[in-house]
C-alpha cells in the first residue's frame, strides 16, 4: 500500500509505527455553525481510509478533534448573548448528526480542546524550559520559530522567504515579539471571553498547541498518519511539527495527508458569493449518501468542483449501485436451486478481479476514483450474469462482494427496511424513561440507534419530535 506523503513528495510504501496498528489524527471542524461541504471533504475522504485500513487487517486508532474554543465561536456567543459552550456543545451535535448521515463513522476518541487545557499548559512548560517558547510582558506565550531548524519541512517553505515575502504572516502584536514569524501559544484573554488561570496570564491556547497535545495524549508522541486539508498545511501543521518535535525530541508523524480544495461551479466557496453550501443544505435536496459518492468520485488529491450537474451524475451513479445490489437481493431470495453450478463457480472466480482491481486502486494512494470504477465493472458482471434461473449461492455470492466493496467506500447500498412508526414511538418513549432514570449512556445510546436508522431526534418544550432523515 502506497500513500503520498507531503513531507517527502512522494508516494511511499506504509510501513506502520507497530505492526498491525494504525494510530492516525484528522484535524476535525471548528463549531460555531453547520459544518459546510469543504468540511465534509476530509471527514468522508479519511473515513474511507481508515475502513481501507480496518479491511486491510489494521487496528486503526482514529482521533478527530473537534475545536471547541475559537474566535469564531466566542463572537457567535456574544451574538447571542449566551455561554461560548453553548454554541460549541450545539453543533458538535449538529455534527455528529450530518456525519451519521454521511457514513462517517465515529472516532475511536473525538477530544474537545477545552478538555485537554492542562495538557496544553505543560507542553507550554517544556517548550520554555526547552528555549523553543518565551513569556511576552502581557503574559503571551510564543513559540520561537527559528529554534526549531527544521521549521518549513512540511510545507517546503523558506524561514527567510516568508519574513520577506508574507506580510500576512506578521500579525498584530509582532512589538512584543523577539522575531516576526514567531507565533503564540498562549494569549491573554479579552473582556467577556472564556479563559483559563496559567501561570502566565488569565488565557486561552493558541490552535496550533491544542493539536500537538490532543494528539500526543491519545495516540502517543509519534504517529503514523496525520490529516487534513491542504490549507492546514502552512501555518497549522507546520507548527504542529514545531511544537511537537520540539517538546517531544521524536519525529511527530511518519505519514501526512492532505486532501484538495472543493470549488462551486470552478469558484472558491464563499459566502461573499453566495455559493456557500452546509452539508445540511445539501441533505434537503439529497441523500447524503450521493455527497459521499460524489466526494469519491475523483482523487482525494485534486480539486473537486461541486455543481448541480455533477450532484445529479452522482446519484445517478449511486442508484446503479443501489438497484443492482435490490436485484440480487429480490434473486437471492426467490432462487429456485440452492447449490453453485460449475459454470457459477467459474463465474464467481471471474468475479474475483473486481476485488483485485479495487484493491489495486485503494493501494495506490487511495484512488477511490478507480475503486468505484471496479464497484461499476462487478454490477455490469452481476447484471449481465444474474437472473431468474441462478442459484442463491451465485446471486448471494455476489451481492456479498458488492455490499463488501460499496461498505469500504461508506456507500450503503441495501437499505434497511423502514422501521415503523410504532418502533420509534416505542424506543423514544424508553429513551424518556432512561433521561428520567438519569441513564443518560442508555438514552444516548437510543438517539444513535435511532441515527444510525435514519431517524432524527429533536427536543423540544413541547416534548421530542422526529423525522425521517
Amino acid at each position: 500500500m502506497k500513500i503520498y506523503n507531503t513531507l517527502s513528495k512522494r508516494k511511499e510504501e506504509f510501513v506502520p509505527i507497530e505492526e498491525g496498528k494504525v494510530r492516525m489524527y484528522v484535524c476535525g471542524p471548528t463549531v460555531y455553525n453547520l459544518i459546510h461541504i469543504g468540511n465534509a471533504r476530509p471527514m468522508i475522504v479519511f473515513d474511507t481510509v481508515r475502513r481501507y485500513m480496518e479491511y486491510k487487517g489494521y487496528d486503526v486508532n482514529y482521533v478527530s478533534n473537534f475545536t471547541d474554543v475559537d474566535d469564531k465561536i466566542i463572537k457567535a456567543a456574544m451574538e447571542e448573548g449566551v455561554d461560548a459552550s453553548v454554541i460549541s456543545e450545539r453543533y458538535i451535535e449538529e455534527c455528529k448528526k450530518d456525519m451519521a448521515q454521511m457514513n462517517v463513522k465515529p472516532a475511536t476518541t473525538h477530544p474537545l480542546a477545552t478538555r485537554e487545557i492542562d495538557g496544553m499548559l505543560e507542553m507550554i512548560q517544556t517548550l520554555i524550559d526547552k528555549g523553543h517558547a518565551y513569556v511576552a510582558e502581557d503574559g503571551t506565550v510564543y513559540y520561537r520559530t527559528r529554534s526549531f531548524k527544521e521549521y518549513g519541512k512540511l510545507s517546503h517553505k523558506n524561514l527567510d522567504d516568508l519574513q520577506g515575502g508574507n506580510r500576512s504572516l506578521l500579525v498584530s502584536g509582532e512589538d512584543q515579539k523577539e522575531d516576526p514569524l514567531d507565533f503564540v501559544l498562549w494569549k491573554p484573554k479579552k473582556e467577556g471571553e472564556p479563559y483559563w488561570e496559567s501561570a502566565y496570564c488569565q488565557g486561552r491556547p493558541g490552535w496550533h498547541i491544542e493539536c500537538s497535545v490532543m494528539s500526543k495524549k491519545y495516540l502517543g508522541d509519534s504517529i503514523d498518519i496525520h490529516a487534513g486539508g491542504e490549507d492546514l498545511i502552512f501555518p497549522h501543521h507546520e507548527n504542529e511539527i514545531a511544537q511537537s518535535e520540539a517538546a517531544n525530541g521524536v519525529p511527530f508523524s511518519k505519514y501526512w495527508m492532505h486532501n484538495a480544495f472543493l470549488n462551486i461551479d470552478n469558484k472558491k466557496m464563499s459566502k461573499s458569493l453566495g455559493n456557500f453550501f452546509t452539508v445540511r443544505d445539501i441533505s434537503e435536496k439529497y441523500d447524503l449518501q450521493v455527497l459521499r459518492f460524489f466526494m469519491l468520485s475523483a482523487h482525494y488529491r485534486s480539486p473537486l468542483n461541486f455543481s448541480a450537474e455533477l450532484m445529479e451524475a452522482a446519484k445517478n451513479g449511486l442508484e446503479r449501485i443501489v438497484t443492482s445490489a435490490a436485484n440480487l437481493k429480490y434473486l437471492a431470495a426467490h432462487a429456485q436451486g440452492a447449490q453453485l453450478t460449475e459454470e457459477e463457480q467459474k463465474l464467481l472466480e471471474d468475479a474475483n478481479a473486481y476485488t483485485a482491481q479495487f484493491e489495486q486502486a485503494m493501494d495506490d494512494d487511495f484512488n477511490t476514483a478507480d475503486a468505484i470504477a471496479a464497484i461499476f465493472d462487478l454490477v455490469k458482471f452481476a447484471n449481465t450474469h444474474a437472473g431468474d434461473a441462478s442459484s442463491k449461492a451465485f446471486v448471494q455470492g455476489l451481492l456479498d462482494q458488492l455490499v463488501l466493496l460499496s461498505d469500504i467506500c461508506g456507500l450503503i447500498v441495501l437499505k434497511e427496511e423502514e422501521m415503523l412508526d410504532s418502533e420509534i414511538e416505542a424506543l423514544i418513549e424508553e429513551r424518556s424513561q432512561a433521561r428520567k432514570a438519569k441513564d443518560f449512556k442508555r438514552a444516548d445510546e437510543i438517539r444513535e440507534e435511532l441515527l444510525s436508522k435514519g431517524i432524527v431526534l429533536e427536543d423540544t418544550r413541547e416534548g421530542v419530535k422526529w423525522k425521517r432523515a
